[in-house]
């Protein structure tokens, strides 16, 4: 129900956000600007910033309620999340850095000048950032709705005018400080009712741990692997999606072109990586808290997935006002990771597809700048419209899809990118294409669509898919692809060009220098 204390942290919460905005609208006057901040963000910030963009809705609500309903497999997949930094930290960041521009096509095309590879990564883009769009939306409308008794579609309409000014005015600076105050704020906050758990146990871990296997239906099974994830195989499938995912998400992707080089782009992600394993590590609280005060029957009757298991954790520990904040946190997390989401897929739109290869790249800066607000409209309008439509469905899985999309279309190009030297350019549409198609169709045939019950999934059927996420077939597929797409379309002729090239991207890779420019 709404009270005054609600309103206040929502006001306060926009009101702040409103103000970054404002500020950034005077210092964005260019693409660079829009798309990348002009590039100074300084480390911290841009770890915080990506940490804001990585811990999503489905990040807070979602394992701390997986935590609380089926305890060790739920805080399980969190250890993939940090991991997957270990896989840009080593492998991607230093290089997208300085092979990019201001999207992973621009990264992409740095070798391969082709039209068709920017196009099929901006469909890649695009479709990850829809994927991710809708969850983040439907989510969001819920939270609105609980709180303040509108109706979903006005919930919904609300955050994606919000998202859309925050983008439209602000661009990168804007999107990047909301990111930063919202991951702070959830720090704070996870951090806080992690302390008040603590506390209640008398600051001992084994109290926590022994009362959690108690307290709850399964007894001492909820401190061992097994309850939700009974298939070993499904299991390794999710984490193949999350660690290698993470490094094929054009949203997190892009938040290394805000940055003025690859040293700094590196400190980003270490920064990152503390911030997630502390705020993973400190779910634990949140989800042993919540099955051991709250209830696992009370947070079901809430909501069936558990994702308010923090907000009546919450409401249990300081009443209204903790509950009050936390659910404004919980919806600055969206706020923050939707306004990224729509600059990644009006950067896909507006400079890839219309301003490339439309145009040839022959824009004005005002004509880009023009463009790129075209293109944050239109990706909002198209999110908001879909998750319209998504209200009664389970989208929590579409989340997972887009992990998969990212490991199965996205890694295999950006690694054989910088690292093969044989790979052309029919390697790099062939592996996209099939890491993106297989990904979608055995998504499409698997559990979360297809469900011989009524209301656990899209459709009422027998899947053909057992796989929850089909990371461990397409993954592999689109690495398959892109080397045999190579090996079958190679020549001489081409294989010298393109050995040619390999060596002037390895050093600007490695270094920053373009060699023709050097040579010139």
């Amino acid at each position: 129900m709404m009270n005054l204390v609600t309103i206040g942290f929502f006001v306060g919460i926009v009101g702040l956000t409103l103000l970054v905005t404002y500020i950034a609208a005077k210092r964005t006057s260019s693409a660079s600007d829009f798309y990348t901040a002009g590039g100074g963000l300084t480390g911290w910030q841009n770890g915080l910033a990506i940490a804001g963009d990585y811990l999503s809705a489905a990040a807070f609500l979602g394992v701390s309620g997986a935590i609380a309903l089926t305890g060790f497999d739920g805080f399980f997949f969190s250890v993939g999340y940090v991991v997957a930094n270990l896989v840009l930290l080593y492998i991607v960041a230093e290089p997208m850095r300085n092979l990019g521009k201001y999207t992973l096509a621009d990264m992409l095309t740095a070798r391969f000048n082709e039209k068709r590879i920017r196009g099929i990564a901006a469909t890649s883009t695009i479709t990850i950032v829809i994927l991710y769009m809708i969850a983040q939306l439907v989510g969001a409308g819920a939270l609105i709705q609980m709180l303040f008794g509108i109706p979903y579609w006005t919930a919904v309409l609300i955050v994606g005018v919000m998202m859309t000014v925050y983008v439209l005015f602000g661009g990168m600076t804007a999107t990047s400080w909301v990111q930063i105050i919202k991951a702070c704020l959830l720090l704070f906050g996870t951090a806080l009712i992690s302390f008040l758990v603590f506390w209640k146990f008398d600051f001992n871990i084994m109290k926590m741990f022994d009362t959690a296997a108690t307290v709850t239906e399964q007894g001492e099974n909820f401190l061992i692997p097994g309850i939700k994830y009974t298939s070993t195989i499904d299991s390794v499938s999710m984490m193949i999606a999350l660690v290698l995912g993470t490094a094929g998400l054009p949203h997190i992707l892009m938040r290394f072109f805000t940055v003025k080089d690859a040293k700094t782009a590196r400190k980003s992600i270490t920064w990152t990586t503390w911030i997630t394993a502390i705020f993973f590590s400190l779910t634990i609280f949140l989800g042993f808290g919540a099955a051991a005060f709250v209830g696992q029957a009370k947070i079901l009757a809430a909501n069936p997935g558990g994702n308010l298991a923090a907000p009546l954790l919450a409401e249990f520990l300081g009443g209204d006002v903790l509950l009050s904040f936390i659910s404004a946190v919980a919806f600055a997390t969206i706020l923050a990771v939707v306004s990224g989401l729509v600059l990644t897929g009006a950067s896909a739109i507006s400079h890839d597809i219309y301003g490339e290869i439309m145009k040839n790249g022959k824009l004005t800066p005002k004509q880009q700048l023009v463009a790129a607000r075209t293109g944050s409209i239109s990706i909002a309008v198209l999110s908001i419209l879909l998750a319209l439509g998504a209200q009664t469905l389970n989208v929590s899985f579409l989340v997972s899809f887009a992990f998969c999309i990212g490991a199965s279309a996205n890694l295999p190009v950006i690694l054989y990118t910088i690292y093969w030297k044989k790979f052309n350019s029919n390697g790099a549409i062939i592996a996209m294409a099939t890491g993106l198609i297989s990904c979608i169709i055995l998504g499409a045939l698997g559990p979360n669509v297809w469900n011989p019950e009524a209301g656990k999934a899209i459709f009422v059927g027998t899947p053909l898919v057992a796989l929850s996420n089909p990371a461990i077939i397409s993954v592999p597929l689109g690495f398959l692809a892109g080397w045999l797409g190579t090996i079958l379309t190679q020549n001489k002729a081409s294989e010298a060009k393109n050995a040619k090239i390999y060596n002037e991207i390895r050093v600007k890779a490695n270094t920053g220098i373009s060699v023709s420019d050097v040579s010139h």
